[in-house]
């Protein structure tokens, strides 16, 4: 957001400050209250990541599978979806059109289940990432 205000708030200090100087530190201002609000968001962002990280931790050594399993079971039936959708849905299609008895293949809206795959990949990275590193 302050990328596009920066410039308009930048006119505006010229019109409202004939003198150049004041003008300047006006803008200076504007650019430290802008990088001020980023670093602040920024900050969240990374408290937020670290409190999951902590939760995750605490899931993954939790001795019920309904705790520590919920997300391999997620990734297997994402995987198997993703298998059916790409690899074993076209070969049936395929094949069943081969031997003459064609079948209709349902269709589902991938992009909801690409959105958990692809954030489990991301994280399962950042995780291979980790141990690479020794950090957990």
């Amino acid at each position: 957001m302050w990328q596009t205000l920066i410039p308009v708030l930048g006119n505006l200090m010229d019109r409202l400050f004939p003198d150049p100087k004041l003008a300047a530190d006006a803008k200076l201002e504007v650019m430290r209250m802008a990088q001020a609000g980023d670093l602040a968001q920024l900050n969240a962002d990374l408290q937020l990541a670290t409190g999951q990280i902590e939760v995750n931790k605490v899931e993954a050594a939790s001795q019920s599978l309904f705790v520590s399993g919920w997300r391999p079971a997620v990734g297997w039936v994402c995987g198997a979806a993703f298998a059916f959708k790409f690899i074993g849905g076209p070969a049936a299609f395929v094949l069943s059109q081969w031997f003459g008895h064609p079948i209709t293949l349902p269709v589902f809206d991938f992009a909801e289940m690409n959105t958990i795959l692809l954030g489990m990949l991301g994280l399962g990275g950042l995780r291979t990432v980790e141990k690479v590193k020794g950090v957990g």
